[in-house]
């Protein structure tokens, strides 16, 4: 594919190994490649006929010594460079075997996201370290959520400019409104009904199926929500979310 300046695009696939304390792995770019010393998510280029997921666990065993369990698609955006233009496919991995360990000359560490990061921090990386810090489970209750104002579906397709606030997210249904979302420079989606729920009674429910279909390769962070309890995380990451959005009254 050809980038909007005429490059070609370079698909990439990105981990985002999460430790259990929520820290997450980050290495540092060895002399010789572009942007030496900054700090950046391991991963590479996507070979031809590779999978996302396929490309992430090669490339990881390359970069880092581990073998990684199933991964699970998050984010997906364009970015360009000096030197490239690339498409991130940013998956989450938490579970892996073996030791992480610089197997290409880089400096490698775990961090916390709500704790102070390496520097300096290569561009791509952060607004994905900046949507890590958002939570599992999100309380929305009309157009406000725990972390701010929720634009309504067609404020999200009538607006111009972006709302004033710390976080925005945004109601979205199909895959153009997830577009006006990065556009707008939403922080978040929220998509569903995934289940059958009586507050949504209006919309059909999506089904996991119709959930994930919608939801690969958001270039924002997406919660789940319709019909969803705290118990349903799991399930509606391995569909491509970040998280789950239940009523305020409820959570």
């Amino acid at each position: 594919m050809t980038a909007p300046d005429g490059r070609k695009v370079t698909e990439v696939a990105v981990g985002v190994l999460v430790r259990t304390d929520g820290a997450v792995l980050l290495a540092d770019r060895p002399p010789g490649k572009p942007y030496p010393g900054y700090w950046e998510f391991p991963g590479g280029k996507v070979e031809p006929g590779e999978t996302i997921a396929k490309a992430l666990a090669r490339e990881l065993h390359e970069e880092l010594g581990v073998s990684i369990g199933p991964s699970a698609p998050w984010v997906t955006f364009e970015f360009s460079y000096p030197h490239a233009y690339v498409r991130l496919h940013f998956e989450r991995v938490c579970a892996w075997t073996g030791t992480p360990h610089a197997r290409e000359g880089q400096r490698i560490g775990f961090f916390r996201v709500d704790a102070p990061l390496p520097s300096p921090l290569l561009p791509a990386a952060v607004p994905a370290l900046r949507w890590l810090t958002l939570p599992d489970v999100l309380g929305v209750e009309g157009e406000r959520s725990d972390l701010g104002r929720v634009l309504a579906t067609n404020e999200l397709r009538a607006a111009s400019t972006r709302f004033e606030s710390e976080w925005v997210g945004a109601f979205v249904e199909r895959r153009s409104d997830l577009a006006r979302a990065a556009q707008l420079a939403c922080d978040f989606a929220l998509l569903g009904p995934v289940l059958p729920d009586s507050r949504w009674s209006d919309r059909p429910a999506l089904g996991w199926m119709g959930f994930a279909q919608l939801a690969t390769a958001s270039p924002v962070p997406i919660f789940a929500f319709g019909g969803l309890a705290p118990d349903d995380l799991q399930r509606a990451r391995e569909h491509g979310a970040h998280g789950i959005a239940r009523s305020l009254s409820a959570s």
